[in-house]
């Protein structure tokens, strides 16, 4: 939140705004264009479904419940950077269908780091520093595309700190 209101305060502009610009391949096929969700807040985080943090697909989707109709936007990111993903993108679908019944938007599994990172995650690291160091991390994105926060695998889908951003974020639009 404090990085969003210095942006707003002295005017920043540019590149940062780009987050909106990305597609990532839907799970279900087709693609996921976050130009969709261009003045929605919208956090981003790279999953896995046999992670020790997989439990959290539970919070992502609790909070995609209690603010989707306010405009929050929970985008699941399947990645085996970390060799801890199912081998395909119908075993993590039927996974998270069975085990979390999640109905949130989810990409095909994806790279998060590396050389072969996804363009969104290559762009967050050149324009935050941020890169992923585990499953469950996460990118919050403001209504404007601008990064507002990122958050480690340990800091829950609902812990407070995440909640206070979101409703702080859903107040502003």
């Amino acid at each position: 939140m404090f990085r969003t209101l210095i942006a707003a305060c002295i005017g920043l502009a540019g590149s940062a705004g780009l987050a909106l610009s990305f597609t990532f391949e839907n799970i279900d096929g087709g693609e996921i264009d976050l130009t969709e969700y261009r003045g929605q807040p919208v956090l981003v985080v790279n999953t896995a479904s046999l992670c020790g943090f997989t439990q959290q697909y539970e919070g992502l989707q609790q909070l995609y419940d209690t603010y989707r109709n306010a405009g929050l936007v929970v985008l699941a990111v399947p990645s085996d950077d970390f060799r801890q993903e199912l081998g395909t993108e119908s075993e993590v679908k039927e996974f998270c269908a069975l085990n979390y019944e999640l109905d949130l938007p989810m990409t095909g599994i994806t790279d998060v780091k590396g050389r072969d990172a996804h363009p969104f995650y290559a762009w967050v690291r050149k324009e935050e520093g941020f890169i992923p160091g585990w499953n469950f991390n996460k990118i919050l994105l403001g209504p404007d595309g601008f990064v507002v926060e990122t958050y480690g695998s340990t800091t829950k889908p609902m812990s407070k700190r995440i909640r206070r951003e979101v409703e702080a974020l859903l107040d502003a639009g």
